[in-house]
């Protein structure tokens, strides 16, 4: 299987509501691990640095096993545009990075817009802004949290109660 890409962070939020809900200052995509050289290819010409434990390194093997995480600079903008997410798969099966006891089918992982763009469903979106809640994270679960089916509202709870048990969200959730 070839490994997906999709929209992530607060656009997929945007795409699943069908609206912008807020300025966004750059696009997050998640790759799978191996589709990686694919997008590097693809961004050739532009300025790609990891990025981890707060600083920017340079791309090498080392810090892309390392880190999670690449910023893409576009040369003539001068500005960093996309933010792009190593994201581990094991075949069809997406793997939480942060708790790899957290595992999704790829059908689960992935929804498509009526234009077919590929995006992260909104629960495994805020599966990941709650490890550190921003103004912005906490803007994107009260847009998002009216329009979440109680399936996935399940699926959150159930992943947030794994990985951050007594979160704050949780009691959200269950109202």
């Amino acid at each position: 299987m070839a490994e997906p890409w999709c929209v992530a962070g607060g656009w997929a939020v945007d795409l699943f509501l069908g609206r912008r809900t807020r300025e966004h200052h750059d696009i997050e995509v998640a790759v799978g691990r191996r589709a990686f050289d694919a997008a590097r290819l693809a961004l050739e010409g532009h300025e790609l640095v990891v990025v981890g434990d707060g600083l920017a390194w340079p791309l090498s093997e080392q810090t892309l096993a390392a880190h999670y995480q690449t910023w893409v600079r576009d040369p003539g903008a001068g500005a960093w545009r996309l933010d792009l997410f190593r994201e581990p798969w094991e075949g069809d099966t997406w793997v939480f990075r942060r708790d790899h006891r957290i595992r999704l089918p790829l059908a689960r992982v992935i929804a498509k817009t009526p234009e077919a763009i590929p995006y992260v469903r909104p629960e495994i979106v805020l599966l990941f802004k709650a490890k550190a809640p921003s103004a912005k994270d906490e803007a994107d679960l009260a847009v998002t949290l009216p329009h979440l089916d109680e399936p996935a509202r399940a699926w959150l709870r159930g992943a947030l109660g794994l990985v951050h048990p007594g979160h704050r969200w949780l009691s959200e959730l269950s109202g």
